[in-house]
């Protein structure tokens, strides 16, 4: 089990998550925009919180790689450093949450027929997980997220 520091140096950096973590969830949606619009919501991270109904944020100085915001979702409070912050392309960061679970979260941008792929990877690991916060939970939180930001993007165009 990496501890924070090896997630984010030897995965987010590297512009991947931990395949090997027990709980491993990925998921994507097409959004009729551009690469630079859909990257323009997403790294207003203080913008979220009209979009992601369970997405609060509570601290946040600047989105830049080693910046460290934090925030909750759900009402679980989080610690986040960004890693990779590529306008148009990524912003991926590592969290913990409780001090015990440790997160990469990736979401890529990828430009298809003149629309916007965005794939949201994440790796969960910690004690017993699964149990708590499973591949089915995390999956169904992703596609949420995912689709709030789709209908945000498209019924603002």
């Amino acid at each position: 089990m990496p501890n924070l520091a090896t997630l984010h140096d030897e995965y987010a950096l590297r512009g991947r998550i931990d395949e090997d973590a027990p709980v491993v969830s990925a998921s994507s949606v097409l959004i009729d925009a551009s690469p630079d619009r859909t990257w323009d919501v997403l790294a207003d991270l203080r913008g979220w919180e009209g979009w992601a109904t369970d997405f609060r944020l509570r601290a946040l100085d600047a989105v830049e790689p080693g910046r460290e915001f934090r925030w909750a979702q759900k009402g679980v409070p989080l610690r986040s450093r960004f890693a990779v912050v590529a306008p148009g392309r990524e912003l991926s960061w590592t969290g913990s949450m409780l001090g015990l679970y440790r997160a990469v979260d990736r979401m890529v941008l990828t430009r298809e027929d003149g629309r916007t792929r965005v794939t949201l990877q994440e790796s969960l690991d910690g004690p017993l997980v699964r149990l708590v916060y499973g591949e089915d939970k995390l999956r169904a939180g992703h596609e949420a997220r995912l689709a709030a930001l789709k209908n945000h993007i498209e019924s603002a165009a």
